[in-house]
């Protein structure tokens, strides 16, 4: 039995790390102070993509985080995450004859403390997740400088990670990936009404970034990642809600080019009770050396064109889905309830489509079937 590894091309764990850390929760500017209070949160999060004729992943994954305040000027937390994925991955493309079946359990922790001063933080944190075949572990350390009048938060960030790669079916043996991120970040009051952000990241990546578990997948062994996230918070007077929109745009030296614009809106009702409708539409351009599946004329699916004629077998190329050409849409609604002061409820329902056909401004890659997924996260938090 085979697995893929990292199903779901997430970001580096470093640059994962050092996102969560360092943007600022619905966009505050105002400096940090220590929490009044410290707070628990169990979390499920069951999720499912499939194409036509193949239902692919199937993911379980329940989490506990916890946040104490320590002292007056400190506060400490940390997160636990267990993973159950099981399911089938099509080796090259979306091809359904060539899907390799897969069930791997993955569980994943990171711990941060924050040091609170008049006018800033300074945050460190680590993180580390296992799986039979892949570990990662991260550090981080962050902090936030604000003006005097509290109108203006500058954020910083560093952050490294190492990752060690042994596939089962030992294409390669104790491989390993590294990554240092840095990030650079400003929010600001910009009317009694209105915040915005800006945040600017990069990340600098070496090592082995080949899916082990895909025909003729052969990436650079490098890659360099930019990203620049607009944010900005509007609270609506006449309803009590916030409007949150944000564009993001990613760059890399795959050239690939990515747009994200997302939309949700907060509306706190009476009894407790909110409700978060959300939507985001998403669009990239392929990376350079992916191949559609217009296959060797010679052999057939699934060998890149021209390997019949003596191409070099060692020349980059992959059949990866997510390194196409593609658009998607996410649609999401949570509910949230607070019941009295101390306990809160949440469910979040998300629905994603991804087409070739739906990227903006150019043509999206062929010949792909579309993939839909949902998600469904259930969340329960108790203060004290």
């Amino acid at each position: 039995m085979t697995t893929s590894l990292q199903e779901r091309d997430a970001p580096p764990l470093a640059a994962s790390l050092l996102a969560a850390a360092l943007l600022l929760p619905g966009v505050q500017a105002l400096a940090d102070e220590p929490p009044a209070a410290g707070s628990i949160s169990l979390r499920y999060l069951d999720y499912a993509d499939r194409q036509s004729g193949l239902d692919r992943i199937h993911a379980h994954s329940p989490s506990i985080a916890v946040t104490a305040p320590v002292a007056s000027d400190w506060s400490i937390e940390g997160t636990l995450t267990a993973d159950d994925v099981s399911g089938a991955s099509p080796r090259y493309h979306t091809a359904i004859s060539g899907a390799s079946h897969m069930h791997d359990e993955r569980k994943a922790g990171d711990v941060a403390a924050t040091r609170y001063f008049r006018r800033g933080t300074l945050t460190a944190g680590a993180a580390y997740s296992t799986e039979h075949d892949y570990v990662s572990r991260a550090l981080s350390l962050n902090g936030t400088v604000s003006s005097e009048d509290n109108n203006t938060t500058w954020a910083f960030g560093l952050a490294g990670s190492r990752d060690s790669i042994n596939p089962v079916n030992q294409v390669v043996v104790d491989e390993h990936k590294r990554t240092v991120s840095v990030l650079a970040g400003v929010t600001r009051v910009l009317t009694p009404t209105d915040i915005g952000q800006l945040t600017l990241t990069r990340t600098n990546g070496s090592g082995y970034y080949n899916d082990p578990y895909k025909l003729f997948d052969n990436r650079p062994r490098s890659r360099r990642e930019n990203t620049v996230l607009l944010r900005w918070n509007h609270y609506v007077d006449a309803t009590g809600g916030t409007t949150r929109l944000g564009y993001r745009y990613f760059s890399d030296s795959y050239r690939i080019r990515a747009h994200t614009l997302s939309a949700e809106y907060v509306q706190p009702l009476p009894g407790g009770w909110s409700l978060v409708p959300e939507v985001r539409l998403y669009s990239q351009s392929a990376a350079y050396f992916y191949y559609d599946p217009v296959y060797d004329a010679a052999l057939g699916a699934p060998f890149p064109p021209g390997f019949a004629n003596g191409a070099d077998p060692n020349r980059l190329t992959s059949p990866d889905q997510r390194l196409s050409g593609f658009g998607a849409v996410t649609a999401g609604l949570k509910v949230v309830r607070e019941i009295g002061k101390l306990w809160t409820v949440d469910v979040k329902v998300e629905g994603y489509e991804q087409r070739g056909s739906w990227r903006l401004f150019h043509d999206g890659s062929p010949g792909l079937a579309p993939l839909h997924a949902r998600m469904l996260q259930v969340g329960l938090t108790r203060r004290w």
